[in-house]
């Protein structure tokens, strides 16, 4: 008899889905409206940037929040919720004219997001999953890669095509389109629901499986552990969601639309091609030493591009080698603390790291941004930055195995 497919890897394939148009239009989307609302209303890139800083904020402040309700009231209601707000943002973004309209527009997009996430995503698969929760978090989270190979490209299509507030329309429909259907129908809250067992163990096999310790926020925050997660992610996310969000303004001048669409979709390829190599190694390798390589693969990357800011060629290798860590930055904190805090205390835990860590990312485009509008130039952010992603993984590595003694 030919067994089922587990449903925690139905629930993958609707998250992949989810995280391909979340990513598409909440993160790599970005950097397309700052360019065209700045150009449009001649407006300050600095201006348009410290919009999105309160976007990121918004996301920040309810993320805390995010993991527990999953928990309690299970992903389908809080997506489809989060889909309704992210769309009334977009449809309303075109519609433009004040200064304060990019607020409030962008605070929309923010707090939609915050329940389409990363923290939202991992958060409903943390019960789906034990042995294989790498691989899952990691193959569900390459639609945010998908998402970077077709976001910027077809923004920019769709604005060529149907102009700003048309665009913005319809990807406010294809938000609502994908996320609705997919919370409706395919989300479960937890594998005990449908009478099944984590990873599609059987009952003997889940009987066998040790029980975790069941941590507080309080304590959590107390252990080395979670702070340097927090402390090294929270940095490199605010580096990489700066450069992500600045990355079109970056090229643009120097190679055009055609090429910088080009060459925004092959960093998404790479990272795209990172999330699988993760999703491969994550379950069987020590994930900080992962992160470790990863983030000091994106410091030389941006290096590259403050060293020779005035090259074309290394502007366009900055892009590329920034893309193939992209992915597993987002990636590798919820991993972290998963394996060393449990399932059971996941959605609490990593709800208030992922709120701290986006306070802290929240400032990437101003920081980006205010320093571009100081400096008239891109290699002042570049070379802090890429500072900041070398002091960040010498944080992670400070945080490895001290959770077994803190806790002994």
């Amino acid at each position: 008899m030919k067994q089922k497919i587990f449903h925690g890897w139905w629930m993958v394939a609707g998250f992949m889905a989810i995280a391909t148009v979340a990513w598409s239009f909440a993160l790599y989307g970005p950097s397309v409206y700052l360019h065209t609302i700045s150009q449009s209303h001649d407006w300050s890139i600095g201006l348009v940037s410290s919009a999105l800083t309160l976007a990121f904020l918004v996301n920040a402040s309810v993320l805390g929040f995010v993991g527990s309700a999953i928990a309690t009231y299970g992903p389908q209601r809080i997506m489809a919720l989060g889909a309704a707000v992210m769309a009334s943002g977009f449809a309303t973004m075109g519609l433009i004219t004040q200064v304060w309209h990019v607020y409030a527009c962008f605070a929309l997009m923010g707090l939609g997001w915050s329940c389409l996430s990363t923290t939202a995503i991992t958060s409903s698969l943390a019960p789906w999953f034990d042995r294989h929760q790498g691989r899952a978090v990691s193959t569900a989270l390459l639609g945010a890669s998908i998402g970077g190979m077709i976001g910027v490209p077809i923004l920019l299509a769709l604005i060529s095509w149907l102009g700003f507030a048309r665009a913005m329309l319809v990807v406010a429909l294809v938000v609502l389109g994908t996320v609705w259907p997919v919370s409706f129908f395919v989300l479960r809250r937890r594998p005990q629901d449908l009478g099944l067992y984590p990873d599609g163990a059987t009952a003997a096999e889940s009987a066998g499986v040790k029980s975790a310790k069941k941590w507080t926020r309080t304590e959590a925050l107390n252990t080395s552990a979670l702070r340097t997660v927090t402390l090294a992610f929270g940095l490199a996310l605010m580096v990489q969601i700066g450069f992500l969000t600045h990355q079109v303004s970056l090229l643009l001048p120097a190679i055009g639309a055609s090429a910088t669409a080009l060459f925004v979709t092959l960093a998404a390829v790479l990272a795209f091609f990172g999330r699988i190599l993760l999703a491969r190694f994550a379950d069987h390798l020590d994930v900080r030493v992962i992160a470790c390589g990863v983030l000091l693969n994106a410091a030389i990357s941006l290096s590259l591009g403050f060293l020779f800011s005035t090259q074309v060629w290394a502007l366009v290798l900055a892009v590329l080698g920034f893309g193939l860590t992209a992915g597993s930055i987002t990636t590798l904190p919820p991993l972290i603390v998963r394996r060393e805090f449990g399932a059971a205390s996941f959605g609490a835990v990593f709800g208030i790291t992922a709120m701290l860590m986006q306070i802290m990312s929240a400032m990437g485009p101003a920081f980006f941004g205010v320093l571009y509008d100081l400096s008239g130039g891109y290699q002042l952010p570049l070379g802090l930055a890429a500072v900041l992603n070398f002091f960040a993984a010498a944080v992670i590595m400070r945080g490895r195995n001290t959770l077994t003694k803190e806790s002994s």
